[in-house]
């Protein structure tokens, strides 16, 4: 799990475009806390650390304290919107979070021992069919990213969910499938791969 971390924020009494667009000329970027059965609350946070912690990476796993006028709540970001133009943070919502809460998250995969996979040295090739997976897991317990160790997998060797070691207590969220995470694909098997990943990416 990823180092957490604590921002400071101030409600905002007023919301809209015109009030956004204050917030952002004076450096801040208005934010959505939601969840855990209460009100949603509006607030504001630095945009120079909003957008320092997006690209520092683990945004999306990271549970972090949002400390709101001396009161501090925990959250898990949801979705953030960037400007397409200019990539400055636009927009944040985060979820609450408490001691044992269980959230849906994206979670990315690792692909570790290339070097060691037999297939690969023969001049396979790695087709990645899920960059991420979505699992349920305790928001105490989420994993900064998935392992999938390639050591001895040779040509026409396959991937599953089910190979894949996952924190206790995390579940995929897709569940009625033991689905492809990779291949390892001879030329002749190239072009099947890429059918099987953009079939994984419809179903997704």
């Amino acid at each position: 799990m990823s180092q957490t971390y604590e921002l400071k924020a101030e409600t905002r009494e007023r919301v809209g475009k015109g009030s956004s667009r204050e917030l952002r000329r004076n450096g801040l970027i208005p934010a959505v806390i939601y969840g855990d059965k209460q009100a949603p609350l509006s607030i504001a946070l630095s945009t120079k650390e909003v957008t320092m912690k997006i690209h520092s990476g683990g945004f999306m796993t990271t549970v972090a304290t949002i400390d709101v006028n001396g009161e501090k709540i925990r959250v898990l970001p949801k979705d953030y919107q960037l400007d397409p133009v200019r990539d400055f943070t636009m927009h944040v919502d985060f979820l609450r979070v408490t001691k044992g809460s269980q959230v849906s998250v994206q979670v990315p995969v690792h692909f570790e021992n290339e070097e060691k996979s037999p297939g690969l040295k023969q001049g396979g090739t790695l087709n990645i069919v899920r960059h991420e997976v979505e699992l349920n897991v305790s928001a105490d317990n989420i994993p900064e990213f998935l392992s999938v160790d390639l050591s001895g997998l040779k040509i026409g060797d396959t991937v599953h969910i089910s190979d894949v070691k996952l924190p206790a207590g995390a579940t995929p969220v897709i569940s009625d499938r033991d689905f492809t995470i990779a291949t390892i694909a001879g030329r002749a098997q190239e072009a099947e791969a890429e059918e099987e990943a953009a079939e994984g990416e419809a179903e997704a």
